[in-house]
């Protein structure tokens, strides 16, 4: 199968992982998503993010979200797994475009071994970072990357997610990061009652 990889317009990228979204992570029926709460689907990010096609809209529409924002930043992650392919997208669209973007991962817990480290990458003490979430419900992993590295010595500027699940995690990381949450799609925008 041969896909056509030729660079696209904003609109173009932006329709495009929308109805990839819909067609390859969503799925419907009872599940109990990670903060506890029970849904009647699940959007299966990573279906999307590691996929050949749609990770390089990723790259664009997110890339394009935060330049949108007037976001200044020097390196994008978040807590690992969901943030890292959502980074690598849009270090590697930023790399395209000639602009120097670090990516890092954000580990659940500080290593016991090692270097000791719960954030790993080039180091982020004094840099600008954005946080990413592929999906959010309560913003529960986006805070504790936020936190993870303000311990790092980070500054951080804004937390991106690519779809906004309206459960109340955008008001909750505003409130308690006090930064801008932004979000690429909604619920709503991709069919989800």
């Amino acid at each position: 199968m041969t896909t056509d990889f030729s660079p696209v317009d904003l609109a173009t990228a932006r329709d495009r992982l929308r109805q990839l979204i819909v067609d390859l992570a969503v799925v419907r029926g009872k599940v109990t998503l990670a903060s506890g709460i029970e849904a009647d689907y699940y959007v299966d990010l990573r279906r999307v993010t590691l996929h050949h096609e749609a990770s390089r809209y990723v790259g664009q529409v997110m890339l394009a979200l935060l330049d949108e924002a007037g976001i200044s930043y020097d390196a994008v992650g978040g807590l690992t797994m969901g943030a890292d392919p959502v980074g690598h997208a849009i270090m590697r669209t930023a790399g395209d475009q000639g602009r120097a973007v670090d990516m890092f991962v954000v580990r659940k817990a500080q290593k016991s071994y090692g270097m000791g480290r719960q954030v790993e990458g080039p180091p982020v003490a004094g840099r600008d970072v954005v946080v990413l979430e592929d999906t959010s419900t309560t913003g529960g992993s986006a805070l504790t990357a936020v936190e993870a590295l303000q311990r790092a010595g980070a500054n951080v500027v804004a937390v991106a997610i690519i779809v906004d699940r309206r459960t109340g995690a955008r008001e909750r990381i505003e409130e308690t990061a006090g930064v801008p949450c932004l979000h690429a799609f909604t619920k709503d925008e991709l069919g989800l009652d």
